[in-house]
């Protein structure tokens, strides 16, 4: 028989639906439910904050219009706090104006939807935040080809020697290498990195940094080894 199959409830993410209207709540639940996920609920800032800290989910849908505690105050607080695991966060929001925009994805939200949304897009942005934020291996260490990755002391080095390397082209390195073999557009790195999309930043901005650490890190004959391009789709890191 056709159907979604059933999930392990400790296989299944959970999510937090932050939001002061029950019927935006209920609609969304219900939703997300239908596909799979577990899902909890807040009426306002505080209760999410108390969510949080009882049980921290794998992502939270967050309405900006809270009463009392905001949801930019909770969205700052929850990027401020450095003793947990970056906690995914999609911004919800009945504000159309730009500030806002700007100003969740400059604290640190990683999809932005405008009310009134479509449940089926949320939920897709939903997995797709997910995707892009699985647990990955540390990246620390040194491989067979000299390049060693830091991340405690923010330094690279390329067979001992130093090499120099912006903030952006080493969260955008850290992030490649911390997903070996798997590709991703520049739409997805402006959103992983730089918490942007091509909507604000051009996706030329990713292109420059690829090139310039390609500069710093593939220094030898035959071309780019770590830094792979996939034509037509993006960019891939390769463990040498």
């Amino acid at each position: 028989m056709g159907g979604t199959a059933e999930v392990a409830p400790s296989a299944r993410r959970r999510i937090l639906v932050v939001d002061d209207d029950e019927r935006v709540r209920t609609v969304v639940t219900w939703q997300l439910e239908a596909d799979g996920f577990l899902v909890t609920e807040a009426g306002d800032g505080h209760t999410a904050l108390e969510r949080i800290a009882a049980e921290p989910p794998d992502l939270m849908v967050l309405d900006l219009s809270l009463p009392g505690l905001g949801g930019l105050d909770v969205l700052r607080r929850v990027r401020h706090d450095r003793s947990r695991t970056p906690l995914p966060v999609v911004v919800l929001s009945g504000r159309s104006g730009e500030t806002d925009r700007i100003v969740g994805l400059d604290l640190g939200a990683d999809d932005y939807l405008v009310k009134p949304f479509s449940p089926e897009e949320l939920a897709a942005r939903v997995r797709s935040v997910l995707r892009r934020s699985v647990p990955v291996t540390t990246v620390d260490g040194e491989t067979e080809d000299g390049l060693r990755i830091d991340t405690a002391a923010h330094q690279v080095t390329l067979d001992g020697a130093f090499v120099e390397l912006t903030a952006k082209e080493f969260d955008l390195l850290v992030f490649l290498a911390q997903h070996p073999g798997q590709v991703f557009t520049r739409a997805q790195l402006l959103q992983a990195v730089w918490r942007s999309s091509p909507g604000w930043q051009s996706d030329a901005t990713v292109t420059e940094h690829i090139h310039r650490l390609r500069a710093k890190l593939e220094t030898g004959p035959g071309g780019p080894r770590r830094l792979r391009t996939v034509r037509g789709v993006g960019y891939r890191w390769e463990r040498a």
